[in-house]
């Protein structure tokens, strides 16, 4: 008798255990999102593409003080601003400059640049100290030069102009706009007289959360100021990030602003990277020491993320997850530390990139049947829940399973350290209570 095969397309995944075995030179070509057609997927609600909301590149672009931003762009690239230009502290900070077909073809909009910057500089009245130019992927197509057309803008109006790019299409290159754009933000900075008790945090442009135990590590090493761009209220304040002794960087993203700081400015950096596994958090924090020539006290803040950890552990045995990329933590470290935590964990939506690789490894070992989705694979149009987890984390995680308690994980102030990690187990059991909360009163 012939067994039956269904042709109803499902979502395509591999488990940790087949993605160890083939390691990282073969990863599948459905995980590899420049191979094929890329899906849309419910990342896009949250996902910092070039010129979404959140912190994509027009956001971020405004992150130094009395700046402004010009969007040249055609109208459909500049019309998902306006959302964002309601909100309080972006009002009167954002202008456009439209391209017809006319600019498309010839690029005529380049000579009109500068002419631009000195009508939105004479229209204000506050001169800006700088103004960011946002282009598109149509000037990538284009090959402009922006650098050049900035230098005839800051020209022509009398004020600091620095380009952010807007293209998508290098999303995946060497230098993607997230990491531009920050290059363009540091480079700002001007040579001042360096201070060996001011440090500057680069990474985010939003600050740690205010309990984070790094503040107080380096308070132990006899730092007087630490600086964070967000934290700056004025031009003058951002202008002082250059008299720092040195630089942690604390999202890879930031690094070859830290590099160019380095070469620029003879600024140092040390790297450190938000992590959830209690272990690596120790040891990195043991390194950084070692680095400044001392031994932190970190023991009671260690003391209380792993009470948090317990906590929850003695809650909710046998707890499990799906972990999905839409939120602030890496999805195949963070499963791997709840792994060696004593929960299980059913699913991780993510790019299994080679760098990851470490972390598929070793969650293969504990947990070989985890199953990796990627979000942009376009099968997951036809993605159907075959585990339910207990709860999971991220906005997209939440999407596949709308029935199930979710932790968002995606706040502005950023967790790191202990306190990112504490924070992060007491969230699991607050949103673990509300949904048993609702289920009782429903």
């Amino acid at each position: 008798m012939t067994k039956a095969v269904s042709s109803k397309p499902e979502a395509i995944y591999f488990t940790a255990a087949q993605l160890s075995a083939r390691g990282r030179a073969a990863i599948p070509d459905a995980l590899i999102s420049h191979t094929r057609l890329i899906y849309s997927s419910p990342a896009t609600l949250a996902y910092n593409s070039p010129g979404a909301e959140g912190f994509g590149v027009k956001r971020a672009g405004l992150a130094v003080p009395e700046s402004v931003m010009l969007i040249v762009s055609p109208g459909c690239c500049g019309r998902n601003t306006s959302a964002l230009s309601e909100l309080p502290a972006y009002r009167h900070r954002f202008f456009y400059l439209t391209m017809d077909e006319t600019d498309l073809v010839t690029g005529r909009h380049l000579i009109k640049i500068p002419q631009a910057v000195c009508e939105v500089v004479e229209s204000l009245a506050q001169k800006p100290v700088v103004v960011m130019i946002c282009i598109t992927c149509v000037d990538a197509l284009l090959g402009t030069d922006m650098e050049r057309v900035c230098r005839k803008a800051e020209s022509a109006a009398g004020v600091r102009v620095r380009p952010c790019y807007m293209y998508a299409l290098t999303r995946e290159g060497q230098c993607p706009p997230m990491v531009h754009v920050r290059q363009s933000l540091y480079s700002l900075l001007e040579p001042a007289r360096r201070r060996s008790t001011s440090v500057n945090l680069l990474g985010y442009f939003t600050p740690l959360v205010d309990d984070c135990e790094l503040y107080g590590l380096l308070r132990q090493a006899g730092v007087r100021q630490i600086r964070e761009i967000s934290r700056m209220t004025d031009f003058a304040a951002f202008g002082q990030m250059a008299e720092a002794n040195f630089n942690l960087v604390l999202n890879a993203e930031a690094l070859p602003a830290a590099q160019d700081l380095e070469k620029r400015l003879g600024m140092p950096f040390i790297q450190l990277t938000r992590l959830y596994q209690i272990d690596k958090i120790e040891n990195q924090y043991a390194a950084l020491g070692q680095a400044l020539g001392m031994a932190f006290d970190f023991e009671a803040d260690r003391g209380r993320a792993l009470a948090a950890q317990t906590a929850l552990g003695e809650a909710h045995p046998d707890l499990t997850f799906a972990v999905g990329e839409v939120q602030n933590a890496n999805p195949f470290e963070l499963a791997l530390a709840l792994l060696q935590a004593g929960f299980g964990v059913l699913e991780i939506f993510g790019t299994a990139m080679p760098e990851v690789y470490p972390w598929i490894e070793r969650i293969a070992k504990l947990s070989p049947g985890t199953r990796i989705y990627s979000n942009l694979e376009p099968s997951m149009l036809y993605y159907k829940a075959a585990v339910r987890p207990d709860i999971t984390i991220g906005a997209d995680a939440a999407y596949y399973h709308p029935d199930v308690p979710n932790l968002r994980w995606n706040d502005e102030a950023q967790p790191f350290g202990f306190a990112g990690l504490r924070r992060f187990y007491q969230g699991v059991a607050a949103a673990l209570t509300k949904a048993e909360t609702n289920e009782r009163s429903s």
